[in-house]
């Protein structure tokens, strides 16, 4: 059987999570050169990363789409018809935009097609018909739409629709939050966003008490439980948030996704679909509270995370698999400290975790090591199911 599957779009934030996305099933990256995107604290991409990028991923069968969704001066453009040209010249798949001046150079100097960035805050058909004219051959909402709306707006326009599936959210309506400008001097739209809606903030009230809240701060997104409705509604693309995320998140979050969409790719029911395994696998992952926010109706008081930014991180990444082979073995890069008491899991391309044998571990040359550095280089024996790309996990011992 083969039905209809949304795109599976992860988050790229160098060429290392980018080629882990695509190892573990995404249809599509996005990620962003050094300049013209919303991410400057990510490791980004250079030109040659960038051409290295679209190249791994075109021979696997993925796509890559580079973000230009920063609000841009005059100034800002000088060089941006060249990088719009080398994107061109390395078939990009699509570009993400926000402003329709950006559009219209990338139409001037190329023939990629057009992607609407979330910071262009699309709420509606007219929004959905103005973008069409300029060129955009998708649309990726604001995150204050229903995935119904989405629906409703991709069957009327005959655009493509994109929405976040998972990840980080904002309070603000999408591209317009400018909170971090004022309080950090940083702007949140040129890439310089501090994040400061995560802050507590003293609330005083007309009687004169104050209260300390963080009231600005959102949930997690949490759309692994609405897949059969975005399925539904026909919404073309899923992306998942966390450029500045891990290889470990990028691993989690792909593999999870990929095993829900390929579930119902092959069954065409969601009927006996393992959910718990699937919300376990994500578990594992630090993150806030979770909220579907808006996907099926307003976000309301109940998706604010009126707590301390903390992190609650049971499992670290604790290396990746360098090469494997049955005649050598399997060579492992160290990311993490461990040793032979440590608990290690490989996330498999497909299939369950492999648990792997610490007690066996040992240096390049064979000697026997009882504790791992990181950058280190280590070897286990050969199973079977293992494989270059893959990640490997170290459950945290709790102090």
């Amino acid at each position: 059987m083969n039905h209809f599957t949304p795109e599976l779009l992860a988050p790229a934030g160098n060429l290392d999570k980018l080629k882990t996305a695509i190892l573990y099933g995404a249809d599509a990256v996005y990620c962003a050169g050094q300049d013209y995107g919303l991410r400057a604290a990510a490791d980004n991409f250079t030109q040659e990363e960038l051409a290295v990028g679209v190249q791994f991923a075109h021979e696997r069968g993925s796509k890559v789409y580079v973000v230009l969704n920063g609000f841009l001066h005059d100034e800002d453009l000088a060089g941006l018809p060249k990088f719009i040209q080398f994107l061109d010249s390395i078939k990009v798949d699509a570009v993400i935009v926000s402003d329709p001046g950006v559009a219209l150079l990338v139409k001037e100097h190329s023939t990629i097609p057009l992607h609407v960035s979330t910071q262009a805050s699309v709420l509606n058909l007219h929004g959905v018909k103005a973008w069409s004219e300029l060129g955009a051959t998708r649309v990726v909402l604001g995150r204050e739409v229903t995935v119904h709306d989405a629906g409703t707006l991709q069957r009327t326009s005959g655009i493509e629709m994109e929405m976040f599936v998972h990840g980080a959210m904002c309070m603000a309506y999408s591209g317009h939050c400018v909170i971090s400008n004022f309080t950090q001097g940083r702007d949140s739209n040129r890439g310089g966003c501090a994040h400061s809606c995560r802050f507590s903030y003293d609330i005083k009230f007309e009687d004169g008490q104050r209260e300390s809240s963080f009231f600005m701060s959102s949930k997690d997104l949490e759309g692994l439980s609405v897949l059969p409705r975005f399925v539904q509604e026909g919404i073309v693309s899923l992306k998942v948030e966390g450029r500045m995320k891990s290889e470990l998140y990028a691993a989690t979050t792909t593999r999870v996704y990929r095993q829900a969409l390929d579930f119902w790719k092959n069954h065409g029911s969601w009927e006996n679909a393992p959910w718990m395994k699937w919300q376990e696998e994500m578990r594992k992952l630090p993150h806030r509270d979770e909220t579907t926010a808006s996907l099926i109706a307003p976000a309301g008081s109940d998706s604010i995370y009126d707590e301390r930014e903390h992190v609650d991180q049971s499992w670290a990444m604790a290396g990746v698999i360098l090469a494997a082979s049955s005649e050598r073995g399997v060579m492992i890069e160290c990311r993490h400290t461990f040793d032979q008491t440590s608990q290690l899991e490989v996330l498999t391309f497909k299939g369950d975790v492999i648990e792997l044998p610490v007690r066996e571990m040992c240096a390049p040359d064979f000697t026997s090591i009882e504790k791992t550095k990181p950058s280190s280089l280590i070897r286990f024996p050969w199973i079977e199911g293992l494989a270059a790309g893959q990640v490997i996990r170290l459950k945290k011992v709790r102090s």
